[in-house]
C-alpha cells in the first residue's frame, strides 16, 4: 500500500511593517542621499574650480567660501520667527525648495550674463542660496532633533552620515573624472546636470517629511527668549572657543583645494581623490564617533577632535620630507577623522545639550556665533595667499598651514580643554548631569 504524502504548503509571511517612528528616520537618511550628492557637486574643490573657471580671483574665492557661514547670523531673528508657527513643514519646504533652485541656476551663469558679470552674478546668487539655507537649517535642525529619540542619536547619525558620506565619496571620484575628461565649460555643464537632477529628486523627498508637533518656547518676547542661552554659561563658553577655534581653522582648510589646485598645479581628478580619501576617513569615523557618543559626552569627544584636525594642518609640511601626494594623503586622512567628528558632535551637542523648547535659539546662537568666525576665516585666509603671491615657495605650499596648525594645537590644550572636558565629575554630579540631560531632551 502506497503513502500518499500531503503537499508541503509554503505561506508567505507577510512583511513586517516599520512603525512610523523608523519610517520617518529612513525618510531622514533617504533625504541625505541626493542632498549630498549635489552639496559635493557645489563644494569643495568643484566650487573652487568652477570659480577659476569664471575668473574668480584667490580673495573672490575665498568670499564665497567665507559667506555661507556669515549668513549663519540671521538665524537668531529665524529661531525668533518661527515661534509663531503652529506647524513646521510648510515654511520648511518653501524655503527648501527655493533654496535649492537658486542654488542649481548658479550653473547657467555663463549662459544668462556676460563673460565680465560671471563671478559677480554667481556670488549674488550663492548669497541669496544660503540666505534662504539659514531658514532650512533652523528649521531641519529642530524637526529632526524631534523625529530622533535621544537614546539612539549618536549611533543613528553615525550610521546616517556613513551611508551619506559613501554616496558622497562616490560622487567625488565621478565628478574630478569628469572635469578631467571634459575639460572647461563642458565638463561643468555634465555636473549641474546631474545636480538638477538630484534637487529635483531631493525636493519630491523634502515633500514626504512628517509636520511633527513643534514646542514652542516659553518666552515670546525676542529679548528675554535670546537671553536663555547667553545666559547658560557652559554653553556659551563653549560656543565662544568653538568660534575662535574654526577663524583659526578655516583660515586654511577651506583654501585647501586652492593650494591643491593652484599652488601645487594638481589636476582635478587628484584634488578629487585627496577629498575621496578625507571622506572615507570621516565615514570609518562617524560610527566610532557615534558609539563613544553612549558612553561619553559630546563636549569631551568634541575636545578629542581639536588635535586631530590641527595636526591635519601641520602634516602639509610633510612635503618637505615625502612625495607631495603621500603628504596630502595623510594630511585628508586626519582631516576627514577630525572634521567628521567636529560636525557630528557639534551637531549632537546642540540638540542634546539643550533645552527641547528653547533649542531653535540655542542652534541659532551657536550658528551665527561659529558662522561669524568662519565668515572671517577663509577672507583672511585669501587675503594671505595674495600677500605671500612672491614668498618663497615653501611658505605658500605648506608654510601657512603648519602655522595655523601649530596656533591650533596650543590653542586646544590650553584653552580646550578646561572649557570642554572641565574638572573630572564625581558620582553624583554624573547623576546630577544625567538628571539635567534627560529634563532638556
Amino acid at each position: 500500500m502506497s503513502l500518499i504524502k500531503a503537499p508541503i504548503v509554503i505561506r508567505n509571511r507577510p512583511k513586517r511593517k516599520l512603525s512610523m517612528q523608523r519610517q520617518q528616520l529612513r525618510n531622514v537618511t533617504v533625504e541625505g542621499i541626493p542632498a549630498i550628492v549635489f552639496q559635493t557637486l557645489l563644494a569643495g574643490p568643484f566650487l573652487t574650480g568652477y570659480l577659476l573657471y569664471l575668473g574668480a580671483s584667490a580673495s573672490q574665492i575665498g568670499f564665497v567660501l567665507a559667506i555661507t557661514t556669515f549668513v549663519n547670523i540671521a538665524q537668531v531673528a529665524v529661531a525668533f520667527l518661527i515661534q509663531r508657527l503652529e506647524k513646521r513643514k510648510k515654511l520648511f519646504v518653501t524655503f527648501g525648495v527655493v533654496q535649492r533652485l537658486i542654488w542649481g541656476v548658479t550653473g547657467l551663469v555663463p549662459f544668462l550674463f556676460d563673460r565680465s558679470l560671471w563671478v559677480a552674478a554667481f556670488i549674488v546668487l550663492y548669497v541669496a542660496a544660503f540666505f534662504a539655507n539659514t531658514v532650512v537649517t533652523v528649521l531641519w535642525t529642530s524637526i529632526v532633533s524631534d523625529l530622533v529619540p535621544p537614546a539612539v542619536r549618536g549611533r543613528y547619525f553615525g550610521m546616517r552620515n556613513t551611508i551619506v558620506n559613501a554616496v558622497g565619496s562616490v560622487t567625488l571620484f565621478v565628478g574630478g573624472i569628469i572635469l578631467d575628461a571634459n575639460p572647461g565649460g563642458s565638463g561643468f555643464l555634465i555636473l549641474y546636470a546631474i545636480v538638477w537632477t538630484c534637487i529635483l529628486i531631493n525636493i519630491l523627498v523634502l515633500i514626504r517629511f512628517p509636520d511633527v508637533p513643534f514646542e514652542r518656547s516659553a518666552e515670546t518676547k525676542f529679548i528675554p527668549m535670546l537671553r536663555k542661552p547667553l545666559h547658560d554659561v557652559p554653553f556659551i563658553k563653549a560656543t565662544a572657543f568653538l568660534s575662535f577655534f574654526l577663524l583659526l581653522q578655516t583660515i586654511v582648510v577651506p583654501l585647501y583645494s586652492y593650494a591643491m589646485l593652484d599652488i601645487l598645479g594638481l589636476s582635478y581628478k587628484t584634488v578629487s581623490t585627496m577629498t575621496v580619501v578625507q571622506t572615507l576617513c570621516m565615514m570609518a569615523s562617524f560610527y566610532a564617533w557615534g558609539s563613544l557618543n553612549a558612553r561619553f559626552s559630546s563636549k569631551q569627544l568634541l575636545y578629542w577632535t581639536l588635535p586631530i584636525v590641527a595636526l591635519s594642518c601641520m602634516a602639509w609640511g610633510l612635503q618637505a620630507f615625502l612625495p607631495v601626494i603621500a603628504a596630502l594623503v595623510i594630511v585628508h586622512m586626519l582631516l576627514g577623522v577630525g572634521i567628521g567628528g567636529f560636525n557630528q558632535l557639534s551637531f549632537n551637542f546642540i540638540i542634546g545639550d539643550t533645552p527641547k523648547r528653547e533649542r531653535p535659539m540655542f542652534t541659532a546662537v551657536y550658528s551665527a556665533a561659529t558662522g561669524l568666525m568662519s565668515f572671517f576665516g577663509p577672507l583672511i585666509g585669501g587675503q594671505v595667499y595674495e600677500w605671500i603671491a612672491d614668498a618663497p615657495y615653501w611658505i605658500q605650499a605648506y608654510g601657512v598651514q603648519m602655522t595655523v596648525g601649530t596656533l591650533l594645537l596650543v590653542f586646544s590644550v590650553t584653552v580646550g580643554r578646561p572649557v570642554l572636558v572641565g574638572q573630572r565629575l564625581g558620582a553624583s554630579s554624573l547623576r546630577r548631569l544625567k538628571r539635567r540631560k534627560a529634563l532638556r531632551a
